[in-house]
């Protein structure tokens, strides 16, 4: 039997469709990513599940006894406890085995008589069997696992949850649900925040775990690894494709041409159809032709220009000097902890640097200094003259709630959006998903994707010779990811990148600057070409 039904489900907000008869299945040991484009309704599915979001019509029903665990980046917690003494209190029923065991162990000792003894031998028995059940014997060492590969050091361990930046409340929203082993996760860009060898635990954690999961992720490194099905969120519905996002990627391109090919079916029929028209109706010659004509550019319009010569006609006038700057003998410590030291490298045109590490092992603060946002204890970053640098979190940070799209697109001084061609620039935005009346919204009124994405053709769109992009695929969707991909290489300037993304870092990276390789002294870097 499933464990969660949505029947004929719709729904609609201020009046606008978010999902229209959408069907959903989810079985014992299902794994399901979700995917779609930012706004798309995946994250209203999980609240319809968890009872956050009535249905306008339909039923979503979850089998009885079912216990579900959902994760978002707005979970809340107790803010006041910190994230040991939350993870502590879900394994009350064990503590209190573990409390009664200790009784009986003195009650032992006390020398009992033998009958007594028998009850308390047998009655430990009976603990011992649910201690088994329960796998309670190790829950310390099983919360210290999920702490420890989450990246909570001890600082993060003892202060409030409300001490902790946002993305450190995530975390531990996160390690909450994984440790409460639910029947069903629920869980909303569950990667975001984490590093790499988080997300490589994470995925260790999802081959031993044995209820169900439905996954809305962009990261397809870890949705290649764990789902065993992907559900597309597309024009109000649901599209379903079995296997691992490797294997959606090549349904979906015969999905497409297939649809290719029934529109140009479609197109055939209804030319056929005109000019049986205008041979019974001597008079419609000329709308027919005109009709014929329709058709042929509604199917050129479903045939865009190739991507690759799109971003190449906006960057064909981007000129940048070879050497953009050279890093010698830069260190950084925070008290007794060096995060990097004498780390010498040169960035050219056209190198992408991914910089790899452990969460706090340095590598935005590396990204802050060479930026000149925070000061280096020794060394300089000398960057060349003219050489312009546009940091995607700044640009996130700054953008103006009371500002229009169009205008927060176009507002860099030198902005792309003024030296390249109209059509190429509008050609581009479209791919990231802006429409003519998108770029008139306010800021202010869009979602956190969607303000992502502004930043991000922004910083594309800048015409500065480097960029800086700090985990910029956290709340990308996949289609927005795949655009930036496209133009980042072809970008002729540098990019310096932190991201947890290896799927992204896969395709980008010409460098790497990697904390915490063993063997190394504590704050050296490896440089690493590829």
């Amino acid at each position: 039997m499933s464990l969660i039904r949505l029947n004929d489900v719709s729904v609609t907000f201020e009046k606008n469709p978010v999902l229209r008869e959408v069907f959903l299945k989810l079985e014992n040991g299902d794994r399901v990513g979700m995917i779609g484009r930012n706004g798309s309704g995946k994250s209203t599915i999980l609240k319809l599940i968890f009872e956050q979001v009535t249905p306008d019509s339909g039923t979503v029903v979850v089998e009885p006894g079912v216990k579900l665990g959902y994760f978002s980046q707005f979970s809340e917690l107790n803010g006041a406890q910190t994230i040991t003494e939350v993870l502590d209190e879900l394994f009350t029923e064990i503590k209190a085995i573990e409390a009664e065991l200790a009784g009986i162990d003195i009650a032992i000792a006390g020398n009992p008589s033998p009958s007594v003894l028998d009850d308390l031998i047998h009655r430990q028995s009976e603990l011992f069997g649910e201690m088994e059940r329960l796998d309670g014997w190790d829950y310390t060492r099983r919360i210290d696992t999920a702490l420890t590969r989450l990246g909570f050091a001890e600082e993060h361990r003892v202060c409030a949850i409300d001490e902790l930046s946002g993305g450190w409340r995530n975390r531990a929203a996160l390690a909450k649900i994984l440790l409460e082993n639910p029947d069903v996760l629920l869980l909303d860009e569950p990667t975001n925040y984490l590093d790499v060898s988080g997300v490589e635990w994470l995925e260790g954690w999802f081959r031993d775990f044995r209820g169900a999961a439905i996954v809305v992720s962009h990261d397809r490194a870890f949705l290649d690894t764990v789902v065993t099905r992907i559900i597309e969120v597309e024009n109000f519905h649901l599209q379903e494709y079995p296997g691992n996002f490797g294997e959606y990627i090549i349904q979906k391109q015969f999905r497409l041409k297939n649809l290719e090919q029934q529109f140009v079916h479609e197109s055939e029929l209804l030319a056929f159809e005109a000019e049986g028209i205008a041979d019974r109706r001597e008079a419609a010659k000329a709308a027919s032709r005109n009709l014929g004509s329709q058709l042929a550019h509604i199917k050129k319009s479903r045939t865009p220009r190739p991507v690759d010569e799109i971003i190449t006609d906006i960057y064909g006038g981007l000129h940048v000097k070879d050497v953009l700057c050279r890093v010698v003998g830069l260190s950084k410590s925070y008290g007794d902890k060096t995060l990097f030291h004498d780390l010498t490298f040169e960035l050219r045109r056209r190198n992408r640097v991914v910089v790899l590490g452990s969460n706090g092992s340095g590598k935005s603060t590396l990204l802050r200094v060479l930026t000149g946002e925070e000061k280096a204890d020794s060394g300089e970053a000398d960057w060349a003259a003219g050489a312009r640098v546009v940091s995607y979190n700044q640009v996130l940070a700054d953008l103006d709630v009371n500002d229009t799209v169009t205008h927060a697109v176009n507002a860099m001084p030198e902005s792309l959006a003024f030296t390249a061609t109209r059509k190429s620039v509008n050609r581009f935005l479209s791919m990231f998903q802006f429409s003519q009346a998108d770029l008139q919204q306010k800021i202010g009124n869009l979602s956190g994707g969607q303000r992502a994405r502004v930043a991000m053709a922004q910083c594309l769109l800048s015409g500065a010779s480097v960029l800086v992009l700090d985990e910029p695929t956290n709340h990308l969707d996949l289609s927005s990811t795949q655009v930036m991909e496209q133009a980042l290489l072809h970008f002729p300037g540098a990019v310096i990148i932190v991201s947890h993304d290896r799927f992204f870092t896969d395709k980008i990276a010409t460098r790497h600057l990697v904390f915490g390789v063993a063997g190394l002294a504590p704050g050296e870097i490896a440089v690493l070409d590829r």
